[in-house]
């Protein structure tokens, strides 16, 4: 082999261990500069918009007893009041695109947008308002709230757990992150399409990302 092949494959070595390096060295840059609140005490209160692209709602529903059948929602947008000295007084407003619901099976996905399972022709939107916010621990809460689907307006509860908050590094919004799960029974809103075959019980798994509002 000539000296040219050795010198073509030390440079790409090098090149791709380059690449490599910035890489981390950039990332580490961000991450070095953001300082992030572990503590909820420490996050800013104030008015939140719900950041979308980072909004996501999972549900499972047990799929004649064999399996648990998951699907997503996203799409979402809304507001939040957050009162980190006195949690209680926070708020949740936002609305879900029923329109959004997606699974890995096409055929599917199209049968719970038709007129025997939300259709979402008639309904496109859920949405949920908090009534109530009880903090249980340092980093969790309880927030009841009156959700809408499917033409019906039934009580849950979603159990939260904060997850951080901070500067985002790329586009410097001050943001606060929660995750949250709840389990609704879909024949609450008239939604009994295979029930008891296919679960009533949905579990919802939420990972809820809000931009805090610019102040004039």
């Amino acid at each position: 082999m000539s000296s040219t092949h050795f010198n073509q494959k030390d440079h790409d070595i090098m090149k791709t261990r380059f690449l490599k390096s910035a890489g981390a060295a950039f990332a580490l840059a961000l991450l070095s500069s953001t300082a992030y609140a572990a503590n909820p005490a420490d996050v800013q209160s104030g008015a939140y918009t719900v950041e979308t692209s980072h909004t996501q709602i999972g549900f499972s529903v047990l799929h004649f007893g064999f399996t648990y059948y998951s699907g997503q929602l996203s799409g979402i947008t809304g507001a939040l009041q957050l009162d980190t000295a006195h949690p209680e007084a926070s708020h949740l407003n936002v609305t879900i695109p029923v329109s959004s619901i997606s699974t890995t099976s096409t055929v599917l996905t199209g049968e719970l947008k038709n007129s025997e399972w939300f259709d979402v022709a008639k309904y496109p939107d859920a949405t949920f308002v908090s009534t109530q916010v009880r903090r249980t621990g340092t980093d969790e809460a309880l927030v009841t709230g009156n959700l809408t689907l499917h033409g019906v307006t039934h009580p849950e509860v979603l159990h939260v757990h904060f997850v951080g908050a901070g500067v985002n590094p790329m586009d410097k919004a001050y943001t606060v992150g929660f995750q949250a799960e709840a389990t609704i029974h879909r024949s609450d809103f008239g939604v009994k399409k295979y029930v008891p075959y296919v679960g009533d019980d949905v579990t919802l798994t939420i990972a809820g990302a809000f931009e805090k509002t610019a102040t004039k």
